[in-house]
């Protein structure tokens, strides 16, 4: 099998571990790269993940490297041609995605600037909550067209949508199609009346009641993961999390380099299209550009 070209998973959490190992042992790749600021942690994995080569089949090399806030140690991520950052403070049992917005924004700013330093070329998939937030926030940090930055959000909410239907149904989740559009998180909108189970609409097999409990579980999903790992995730426990605006529409950075306002709430369909605009306010210091204040009309839409 020819393979070619090297991704960067950045922070090696629940996600981002899992993740490099997926696409480690996909076989496509000449090599993944691992990082994250828990001092050899990355580097282990890195290499339990190499020891396993023999005898999962897979020849991609594994590379972990520990980094810091100062940019040290990303110049590992060289010429990636995709960079995934799951870095962040994951969400604990009660919270919502919208009370990491204060800590995660530093976080992925640091992230995004160091990925526009070291892998210019390289398009963006962003995990960090709040998703639809930080999505934004790193193509501005980047400067990277918006085509390049991606979150990951329609897929693993249509994919939740899709896996509930099919247990309540007992059928092969290949069987299910469904659809959601929307942010995510609570705003989301799971399209019942696009749902097809064999070919059969999803509204000819369920009662419009149960319906109605598989999207709210949709809707809530990211919720019901927290309390049952514990919460765990990155090791970002000693950071502080300052308190956001109470008014959902409306949410400050608490990052010193960062004041902003989020104005109006993107929506992403399940494709990654982004059906609305995230207006934002921006007083900041941006990668390789001058300080001032500026005011971003971000039209997330991928071209």
């Amino acid at each position: 099998m020819a393979r070619n070209g090297t991704v960067t998973v950045v922070g090696a959490g629940y996600y981002g571990s899992t993740t490099a190992q997926r696409l480690a042992e996909y076989d496509v790749f000449d090599k993944v790269v691992l990082t994250d600021i828990k001092d050899g942690w990355a580097e282990g994995l890195a290499l339990d993940l190499n020891q396993s080569r023999p005898i999962e089949g897979f020849e991609t090399q594994v590379v972990g490297r520990t980094t810091g806030t100062d940019g040290s140690g990303y110049e590992v991520i060289e010429g990636s041609d995709v960079v995934v950052i799951t870095a962040g403070l994951p969400r604990k049992p009660g919270m919502s995605r919208m009370d990491l917005l204060g800590v995660n924004a530093g976080i992925v700013r640091g992230v995004a600037e160091n990925v526009a330093r070291y892998a210019p070329a390289a398009v963006v998939i962003v995990v960090s909550n709040p998703l639809d937030e930080m999505t934004t926030l790193a193509q501005v940090a980047t400067g990277f067209p918006h085509a390049r930055v991606i979150g990951q959000a329609g897929m693993l909410d249509t994919a939740r949508f899709t896996n509930s239907v099919a247990e309540k149904l007992a059928v092969p989740v290949s069987t299910v199609r469904t659809l959601t559009l929307g942010s995510h998180g609570d705003t989301m909108v799971p399209v019942p009346s696009a749902c097809t189970v064999s070919g059969r609409p999803l509204t000819d097999l369920l009662d419009a009641g149960t319906i109605d409990e598989l999207v709210a579980r949709t809707r809530n999903g990211g919720a019901e993961v927290p309390p049952r790992v514990d919460g765990r995730s990155l090791d970002y426990s000693k950071m502080e999390v300052q308190p956001g605006d109470e008014n959902p529409s409306k949410f400050s950075f608490t990052d010193p380099g960062i004041t902003a306002s989020i104005l109006r709430t993107s929506v992403v369909s399940s494709c990654g299209w982004a059906l609305g605009i995230l207006d934002i306010k921006v007083s900041r210091t941006p990668f390789k550009r001058p300080q001032q204040n500026t005011s971003f009309g971000v039209d997330t839409r991928i071209q």
